[in-house]
């Protein structure tokens, strides 16, 4: 893919309604995407069917989810969900009586990682078994859901896997260093990418992130014929991060957050979606704007395109809902800064020589740099300071704004999907936002 193909157009078609199957790809944890595009379904009147990725026992087992968690689980997600463990990756396969990758890494140290090397024989018959049991799960899962879906209906699975990091002791303290270290502390992510470790990382993340859509398109084949022949539509969507366009300078250009180990995989995932839609499936990923969640609160700095969120507000029209979104973020704001001051910040970081260098949307993912670190983590952590309250902060305003607006963003293109991959740039989201509160 050479540049980014954005969504231009707010949708205006329509396809799901009342009696219609909403099926969560992916479990529904805290805050994040998938709330958006979950509220949309309900909004819509489907019925929602969900999955649990299961739970471990206490000798690393996949389990089904007990009553209680269960019914928690169900309240949660506003539907039925199949009780048959679908998690994602290898790294706690192994073969009888042989080391998990896991437990493989568990051998290395913070002195040695860099030189340690594991056996890949082993490592694929892991990542073999690993496929194995989620296939076999998914087949289990496809069948119970074949009998809850009915004729004619119009079904949307949405694909919301991602991650993948095995939980290593090792990784956990190399992963400190490189996506919140400067100066002494920091460290270079291609090191990591190049060692036996990382490329173990970047096969785990190929299974959770990207291969699992695949494996949901081909185990949904059967369901898809039958709804397609009785005159119902399927659907799938997916969450990707391939960069964001958003104002710099007075006008949108690509920017992205760096180093995105994961990166990798969410290219693999826009693979798997292209040849899905060259074979007739409509299977669309939606590269959506940087936001803050549980799991990128790891990536110092993802958050700052962020903020300018606001400027697109607006740009694109807005009034004034977008003038009350501005006050309510200078009311987070200690006494004596302005929302102009951290504007001006976020615009200097971004302009900076140092930045614009990242700014090559063919050499994504690129490898972080101790100047990037040290300007990135550094304004991360001076607009931190500018907030009256760190656990309440502009950037946590805006990522539920965000969430807002590429719910129906995705779920009303998907009706009628304009190609594989899309991006969801801040013109789209602010766009989409005014008319929400227009």
């Amino acid at each position: 893919m050479n540049c980014p193909t954005p969504l231009t157009q707010l949708p205006q078609s329509t396809l799901f309604s009342q009696g219609d199957v909403f099926v969560l790809f992916g479990e529904l944890f805290g805050r994040g995407y998938a709330n958006g595009l979950v509220a949309e379904a309900r909004k819509a009147g489907m019925e929602i069917v969900g999955i649990t990725v299961g739970r471990r026992d206490e000798n690393n087992a996949l389990r089904p989810l007990d009553a209680e968690e269960l019914a928690a689980a169900e309240a949660n997600l506003g539907g039925r969900i199949i009780n048959v463990p679908l998690m994602a990756g290898f790294d706690l396969d192994a073969p009888a009586g042989g080391p998990t990758p896991t437990e493989m890494l568990g051998k290395m140290t913070l002195k040695t990682w860099m030189n340690d090397t594991l056996d890949w024989a082993h490592v694929e018959q892991c990542r073999a078994i690993g496929v194995k049991r989620f296939k076999d799960a998914l087949a289990e899962v496809m069948a119970r859901l074949d009998g809850m879906i009915g004729d004619g209906r119009n079904v949307y699975f949405a694909h919301t896997m991602a991650g993948g990091i095995p939980k290593a002791k090792v990784f956990l303290a190399i992963a400190n260093r490189i996506y919140k270290g400067r100066g002494e502390r920091f460290m270079s992510s291609q090191v990591l990418l190049d060692s036996d470790l990382g490329k173990l990382i970047l096969q785990n993340f190929d299974e959770v992130s990207a291969n699992s859509f695949g494996y949901l398109i081909e185990g949904s084949a059967a369901i898809r014929a039958r709804i397609e022949k009785t005159g119902g539509q399927v659907r799938y969507s997916a969450y990707g991060y391939h960069g964001t366009e958003i104002l710099i300078d007075g006008r949108y250009q690509w920017q992205t957050y760096t180093n995105y180990t994961q990166g990798y995989a969410k290219m693999r995932l826009e693979r798997v979606a292209q040849a899905a839609w060259t074979e007739g499936v409509k299977a669309t990923v939606y590269n959506c704007p940087e936001i803050r969640t549980n799991s990128s609160d790891i990536f110092v700095g993802v958050e700052l395109p962020l903020i300018s969120l606001l400027e697109a507000l607006k740009h694109e029209g807005g009034g004034a809902w977008a003038e009350a979104q501005w006050q309510a973020c200078r009311a987070l704001l200690q006494d004596g800064v302005t929302l102009e001051n951290l504007l001006q910040k976020v615009g200097d970081f971004h302009c900076s020589e140092v930045m614009q260098g990242f700014r090559d949307f063919a050499a994504w993912p690129m490898p972080n740099s101790p100047a990037l670190a040290e300007l990135m983590i550094g304004t991360s952590d001076e607009i931190e300071r500018m907030h009256k309250d760190n656990k309440a902060l502009v950037t946590d305003l805006l990522s539920t704004l965000v969430l807002e607006a590429t719910g129906p963003l995705m779920f009303n293109e998907s009706a009628a999907p304009g190609g594989p991959v899309l991006w969801l740039n801040h013109d789209i989201v602010a766009r989409q936002l005014n008319q929400l509160h227009a």
